[in-house]
């Protein structure tokens, strides 16, 4: 059981790493060129369908599963695998603060301002919430990667 929690916890990490990923160097970088009011319009869009019941199974499962893959108890565990485990577990709340407490205001101020200024909620919201999202892409990244370490 606790090897299939940490392979639960590898895949749903990795996969929410990977989705971060492409928005930081596909998404974003394709929306950059437009104008504002394109841009504005198609971010708050991702943001109506990105936390669908898919998402949510992501985003809730690189915190349940590693910490799952912890408590359940395991034969021959190291303590170093275990810290792996601890490790990845700490980068995915941290990059989940990011979430909570950045990018998802950014995004609800966004949507608000959808019968307002474009120019000026793209200025407010563009670089903030890509400097937040490249730190919680860092940190997913890293907790996937400390999750394959302890895997293997």
């Amino acid at each position: 059981m606790a090897s299939l929690l940490l392979a639960l916890a590898t895949f749903t990490t990795g996969l929410y790493a990977g989705f971060l990923v492409c928005f930081m160097i596909g998404i974003m970088p394709g929306l950059k060129p437009l104008p504002d009011d394109h841009f504005a319009a198609a971010m708050r869009r991702f943001n109506e369908k990105v936390p669908g019941p898919l998402f949510l199974v992501l985003f809730l499962g690189v915190v349940a599963f590693p910490v799952a893959a912890l408590v359940v108890p395991v034969d021959g565990r190291t303590s170093a695998e275990g810290g792996l485990v601890v490790g990845a577990l700490a980068c995915a709340v941290l990059s989940h603060l990011v979430t909570v407490s950045g990018n998802i205001p950014l995004n609800s101020a966004l949507a608000a301002s959808e019968d307002g200024d474009d120019g000026a909620a793209r200025r407010a919201f563009e670089s903030r919430w890509n400097t937040l999202h490249r730190i919680r892409t860092v940190l997913s990244t890293g907790a996937f990667a400390l999750l394959v370490a302890a895997a293997v």
